[in-house]
């Protein structure tokens, strides 16, 4: 089974893609942005950046009736590898308890300097 996942609590995907799909036990959440609700783009430092896109990647997993706690995977893209440690500060906010395994790519972003995407599992342990 496959289900799309929208929420007006983060913002609307830029293209044609859908914020989260589930499939089966797992939650597919698309790259998320520090961007409002409405949106726009909410510059600032790398930490400030990452946790507002977590809140956005919260959001949508909140739709999809899991937390973070449930992440088994995040891939997260930096704009500059010289972010990594602040990055890792802010990130670790949000996954104080086992946290999930993550792929970190230094990418070339435009505008933004982080952007996050997850799967969530939704199963049983």
């Amino acid at each position: 089974m496959r289900t799309t996942i929208e929420t007006g609590d983060a913002p609307r995907p830029a293209g044609p893609y859908s914020q989260a799909v589930r499939a089966g036990d797992f939650v597919f959440v698309s790259g998320q942005v520090p961007r409002g609700v409405d949106g726009s783009y909410v510059p600032g430092d790398v930490a400030s950046e990452t946790r507002l896109t977590l809140r956005n990647l919260a959001a949508v997993a909140r739709a999809a009736g899991v937390d973070l706690g449930q992440a088994v995977q995040v891939t997260a893209y930096l704009a500059d590898g010289a972010d990594i440690a602040e990055f890792n500060r802010a990130y670790a906010e949000f996954f104080t308890d086992a946290p999930p395994a993550r792929t970190t790519v230094v990418a070339g972003l435009r505008q933004v300097k982080v952007e996050l995407d997850a799967v969530l599992y939704v199963g049983s342990p």
